[in-house]
């Protein structure tokens, strides 16, 4: 992904001054930067976006798995008056089709007949499970539904619980479908990507409007949806 995104960006006419690799040493990395892009681990990015918040260097983060200590890191980037955009995806077809389940989970809320679940596929290089897209496609649904208060990953007897069904199939670059499943019939939306370069590009195109900006930011701010 990091390729990608340096081959675009340098497309695009950026310069890549700094490259961060797993084993090298963010603290001790000098120079002017106008924004950062990370995409890493669950386990690194904490520690990368608040040293990036430390140096004064907007982040775009495209890391996932790591929501559960969102709001402590959105809170250090407000203290110290940093910038920062993460997304668990950057593709503006992704961004579109998470507006479209949200509008559908507020249809289907009032037909308890179908059933949904989510099914994401990826490359089995990808390290989390369920992806960031699916949380977030999950997420969507919750938000606009009375009807499951929760999200599972696999298979689940409750009846409350949202499935997330993950497969890791090669090359696959991610591919999302949201089922509501009856008796009689069933309705599904789909994702598919092609290849990594719709994120990638993207995640170029946030950079460039997040350098010089202050503050939290979602895909939302940045796309006016």
């Amino acid at each position: 992904m990091g390729k990608t995104i340096e081959a675009i960006a340098l497309q695009r006419g950026n310069n890549i001054v700094g490259r961060i690799d797993a084993g090298d040493n963010l603290d001790s990395f000098t120079g002017e930067v106008d924004v950062a892009i990370e995409f890493t681990q669950p386990e690194a990015v904490v520690k990368n976006l608040k040293t990036c918040f430390d140096k004064g260097i907007p982040v775009v983060c495209g890391t996932t798995g790591w929501g559960h200590h969102q709001a402590e890191v959105e809170s250090y980037c407000k203290n110290k008056n940093g910038a920062l955009l993460a997304s668990s995806n950057f593709s503006l077809g992704v961004n579109i089709f998470f507006k479209l389940n949200e509008y559908l989970a507020r249809i289907m809320q009032n037909y308890p007949q179908y059933e949904v679940s989510i099914d994401e596929t990826h490359h089995t290089q990808k390290k989390d499970a369920p992806s960031g897209t699916a949380i977030s496609l999950a997420n969507g649904i919750l938000k606009n539904s009375t009807r499951k208060t929760e999200w599972k990953l696999g298979k689940t007897d409750n009846s409350n619980q949202l499935a997330i069904n993950a497969f890791r199939v090669d090359p696959a670059p991610g591919t999302h479908v949201v089922k509501y499943q009856s008796a009689i019939d069933d309705i599904e939306i789909t994702h598919t990507a092609h290849s990594r370069e719709g994120f990638a590009l993207g995640a170029v195109l946030v950079a460039e409007w997040l350098a010089g900006k202050k503050g939290v930011f979602t895909m939302d701010d940045f796309l006016k949806l």
